[in-house]
């Protein structure tokens, strides 16, 4: 099968999920608002654009204005970037840490296996949103902060599944082969194993693009995430003393986190479906 007939293969499978679709069509749609949002909507998110506490559906605020006379509409814009950027960063550091613990247990096994994964079930014993505050706490609240205090709460899962995946896939007659051929250590977990395993990695990371968002709202409403920068976590938690005189201030920060978490959710229910090789079968 050649790469197009096996993308066009990966594409009828997951476009069987209607939800898949909705969520990738969201999903597009707010990815298109960070990259272009700032173009459309030029200007500085903090400055003071109207007067303070006006009312949503405005022909000139649609959707109001914060307690400091700033435009919601152009801060949910702008902070659609940096809301996103902390989430597939952060992502993208967990999963890299994860695949390399992973993969490395996974294939030597024996102490190797048992060091690392009783290292694992050390992070996993702490409560991860407990752990993310002190950690963003002791290096103070900063873009930087906050993507390593996610990365290294959402790592442990990564890891294990990693494991369980090179644990299966170790055994098979194509790794053996390569060991007879006295292929390196390094070249048969990245290049001969990894590949078959990146599926489910995949489908994981997808994910975790959502619950890293969520994990900076949270933050952030908590009063840790960066003061510096606009993020919808931020406005949450900017309009947390005044959510009943003003509830239109946290309303549509929240709804831009709900589609985008629902979005990727759905995405990756869609890419579970296209990448899983059992219902692949079952749907031939």
């Amino acid at each position: 099968m050649t790469g197009m007939e096996g993308l066009r293969d990966f594409w009828q499978r997951y476009r069987r999920n209607k939800g898949a679709i909705v969520g990738l069509a969201v999903l597009v749609l707010v990815l298109a608002t960070a990259l272009l949002g700032p173009t459309l909507f030029p200007g500085n998110p903090w400055d003071m654009a109207g007067a303070p506490f006006q009312k949503p559906f405005d022909p000139e605020f649609p959707l109001g204005t914060d307690t400091l006379g700033r435009d919601i509409l152009m801060g949910i814009v702008h902070g659609a970037r940096v809301s996103l950027l902390i989430g597939f960063v952060a992502t993208f550091a967990a999963v890299s840490l994860g695949v390399i613990l992973g993969s490395v247990a996974g294939y030597y096994g024996g102490l190797v296996d048992d060091l690392l994964m009783r290292f694992t079930e050390f992070f996993q014993t702490i409560p991860s949103f407990v752990f993310a505050i002190v950690l963003v706490a002791i290096f103070t609240p900063s873009i930087a902060s906050i993507v390593a205090a996610i990365a290294i709460v959402s790592w442990p899962p990564v890891a294990r599944l990693v494991r369980g995946e090179f644990l299966t896939l170790r055994t098979r007659e194509f790794v053996q082969a390569s060991v007879v051929l006295g292929r390196s250590s390094r070249h048969i977990i990245f290049v001969e194993i990894l590949p078959n395993a990146v599926s489910p990695i995949i489908v994981a990371g997808s994910l975790m693009v959502a619950t890293a968002i969520l994990i900076e709202s949270s933050l952030s409403f908590l009063g840790l995430g960066d003061p510096n920068m606009m993020s919808w976590g931020f406005m949450i938690g900017s309009a947390r003393t005044v959510l009943r005189t003003a509830w239109w201030m946290s309303f549509f920060p929240g709804l831009a986190i709900l589609l985008t978490v629902l979005a990727l959710n759905l995405v990756g229910e869609g890419l579970n479906d296209a990448l899983n090789p059992r219902l692949t079968r079952e749907g031939r």
